[in-house]
């Protein structure tokens, strides 16, 4: 049984950022692959496994119930759309048949009503479904990866751009802290926290806190000396943005043609090509921005065996679609249950493995509880 308090040495040092991000972007690739709900809820079960054994007590660790909320309310939404606008699937099973209104001629092709049956409703639910498990992947990363630690990760070229993106990562959970501390603060007082009046009077007081919370991250910026960049010749610069641009035209390129079966032969060659001619941009782009790293996180054996993990689950889930394609699209018409593929569910078993690789996460005491006020303010 592993112990709950914090590990020390080498077995306790956190697991890089990236390696957080690239395993869950590796199981939301395996989700879009796939329809099949069963495959679908066994990835959301694997997320949800490693986010309740890996997750720190941080601000952004409790982002991933927002998520998983925002994916039940694009599901049931999806479901909605396909009661009142119908679907392009036929079927013969009806649940319902709902008043039907008139649409002109040019909305052809559009109805409102009608005739609601259960290979619609089935083809909606594992649409909803898949969009649903990228969300949670998504939400998964964000409870589980320090963003301010992923920023430090990035190369030089991309500062800028990480600050913007470690920004809107970091907006969601400060934005549910504070929704969360001011309704426990008003429960205490015996105040009202839900409907209406609750709704405004904590949502003044949370848009109060983001607008002087941006006030402050744009002063300590200026402070630090964002946007500036060092002196750099005209010739370098040319050639780091010839590399950078085509190299994420040879990605787009190469993507695109190991995706289609027409592209097979020149899609990987492509691809690498365009890889490594982005990489040698974003190396030259760094000159432009100077900075040093203090205690720089490093790629361990455990990290690269998380990213790894992932991305095993992801290109099971491509060999099984080019194996047995009928396997991960179960049918709806006609309306068959859907069977569980037994390896491609044990390859997403693989996703476990952060669980048994992470640290154990500490438990919050009275002593660490200014740390925790630190990163909520920082």
């Amino acid at each position: 049984m592993r112990s709950r308090s914090t590990p020390s040495g080498p077995a306790g040092t956190p697991l890089h950022p990236g390696a957080w991000w690239l395993w869950s972007l590796s199981l939301g690739t395996a989700a879009t692959r796939t329809t099949n709900p069963l495959l679908l809820a066994l990835l959301i079960a694997v997320s949800a496994y490693v986010v309740a054994t890996c997750r720190h007590p941080t601000p952004w660790s409790r982002s991933y119930s927002a998520f998983v909320r925002l994916a039940l309310a694009v599901l049931l939404i999806r479901l909605l759309f396909a009661i009142t606008l119908g679907s392009p699937v036929p079927g013969t099973h009806t649940v319902v048949t709902l008043p039907e209104l008139p649409l002109p001629d040019w909305a052809q092709g559009i109805r409102l009503g009608g005739r609601v049956t259960a290979e619609s409703l089935v083809f909606a639910l594992y649409d909803g479904l898949k969009l649903a498990t990228l969300l949670i992947c998504v939400g998964a990363a964000n409870a589980l990866a320090n963003p301010h630690r992923l920023l430090k990760s990035l190369p030089g070229a991309l500062y800028e751009l990480g600050v913007a993106v470690v920004v809107a990562l970091t907006f969601a959970p400060h934005l549910i802290a504070d929704v969360q501390r001011l309704r426990a603060a008003r429960r205490l007082r015996g105040r009202p926290d839900s409907g209406v009046r609750g709704l405004f009077q904590v949502g003044l007081p949370v848009l109060e806190g983001a607008l002087e919370r941006s006030v402050a991250l744009a002063a300590s910026m200026d402070a630090r000396g964002y946007g500036r960049t060092a002196q750099v010749p005209d010739r370098v610069r040319r050639t780091t943005t010839a590399l950078t641009l085509g190299g994420l035209l040879g990605v787009c390129a190469g993507t695109y043609g190991l995706l289609t079966a027409e592209g097979g032969t020149y899609g990987m060659p492509v691809l690498l090509a365009g890889l490594a001619a982005a990489l040698a941009g974003l190396r030259l782009g760094g000159r432009r921005t100077p900075r040093t790293r203090y205690r720089p996180d490093r790629w361990t054996p455990r990290s690269v065996l998380v990213a790894v993990s992932g991305a095993a689950v992801a290109a099971a889930m491509f060999v099984a679609g080019a194996a047995d394609p009928a396997a991960l699209h179960p049918g709806v018409v006609p309306l068959v249950a859907p069977t569980l593929p037994l390896w491609p569910g044990a390859a997403i078993l693989l996703g476990l493995l952060p669980a048994f690789l992470a640290p154990a996460p500490a438990v919050p005491s009275a002593r660490s509880a200014p740390s925790l006020r630190e990163e909520q303010s920082s």
